[in-house]
């Protein structure tokens, strides 16, 4: 279904995405596994032909540079930070991007049923929560029944209720047939719906495994998930990148990596810059960036 043949995008001097190749099968769960900047997110845009990069990719046999829009009307894709009008009524949003992508919906209860939104027609965008725009989300990239789905951390931003409803619908449609690639810094997200786990670091892929036998490198970095006003989450990115950590936000509040050692560090930091915490979680356990002469390419075994 998606065949990647040493892909490599460059910005600038920095390579994003180093001489990657990649096959993945109609049917096929796929997970993306990398630290931040490993290349994850840049490896999905070029496959939507959102970048311009040497080397081949195609979709459904479709070449996505000379037949990029038959090739992105095979694909779903969920970004993880949504760009939706907030004053649009729920209803309107799924005909308007139905009319985009030329597709016929049937009926809009239909299309909310599917994902749990059932009711939801009249409501504006700007009075659903978290999880309910994500699932949402995910309604619009199913229109037209694409037979691929592609998502990009899209549990980031939602809190623990929502995250489960969420991958509660993923699990249902990766065993649809429908072929699924996402990247996650989640183990449970990873070893939940994935087949086959692919790590990346510095842009080239360096382990393809079975979700099955799959654990993140000990020592690893952890995730810090903190929770804040968003009235204070620029005093708290300033206040922990002026400390060397490297935060970056998401819907509900900021993702920090952090080691074994730090992670109470940024609570400390946060207390003197007089940021108010309203809840935190340990998101997950993430590989540190491997050393490529140390982490062998191993890869499948394929029929």
């Amino acid at each position: 279904m998606i065949i990647i043949r040493n892909l490599t995008m460059r910005f600038g001097r920095a390579v994003a995405v180093n001489d990657l190749s990649l096959d993945i099968r109609a049917g096929d769960a796929i997970a993306l596994w990398g630290s931040n900047g490993a290349g994850k997110t840049t490896l999905i845009r070029c496959l939507l032909g959102l970048l311009r990069f040497k080397g081949t990719v195609e979709v459904g046999g479709f070449d996505v540079r000379r037949n990029g829009k038959q090739a992105r009307r095979l694909i779903g894709y969920v970004p993880q930070e949504l760009g939706f009008h907030d004053d649009l009524p729920v209803c309107e949003a799924i005909r308007f991007f139905a009319r985009l992508k030329g597709v016929s919906i049937g009926s809009v209860a239909q299309v909310l049923a599917g994902v749990h939104l059932d009711g939801q027609e009249r409501k504006r965008i700007r009075d659903l929560s978290g999880g309910m725009k994500q699932r949402l989300a995910l309604a619009l990239a199913l229109l037209g029944d694409p037979p691929v789905l592609v998502l990009d951390e899209v549990t980031a931003s939602l809190d623990a209720c929502g995250r489960d409803e969420f991958l509660a619908l993923l699990h249902r449609l990766s065993g649809s047939g429908r072929t699924l690639l996402f990247a996650s810094h989640r183990v449970d997200e990873v070893t939940t719906l994935a087949q086959s786990v692919v790590t990346l670091d510095r842009g080239r892929l360096v382990d393809r495994r079975p979700s099955s036998t799959f654990t993140p490198a000990s020592g690893a970095h952890a995730m810090l998930h903190l929770h804040m006003p968003a009235s204070q989450r620029s005093i708290a990115v300033l206040a922990l990148q002026t400390a060397g950590f490297e935060p970056r936000l998401n819907g509900v509040g900021i993702l920090v990596p952090v080691t074994q050692s730090q992670k109470a560090a940024p609570f400390r930091l946060l207390a003197e810059a007089r940021v108010s915490i309203d809840d935190f979680e340990l998101v997950a356990t993430m590989s540190a960036p491997a050393k490529l002469s140390e982490s062998p390419l191993r890869t499948e075994s394929q029929p």
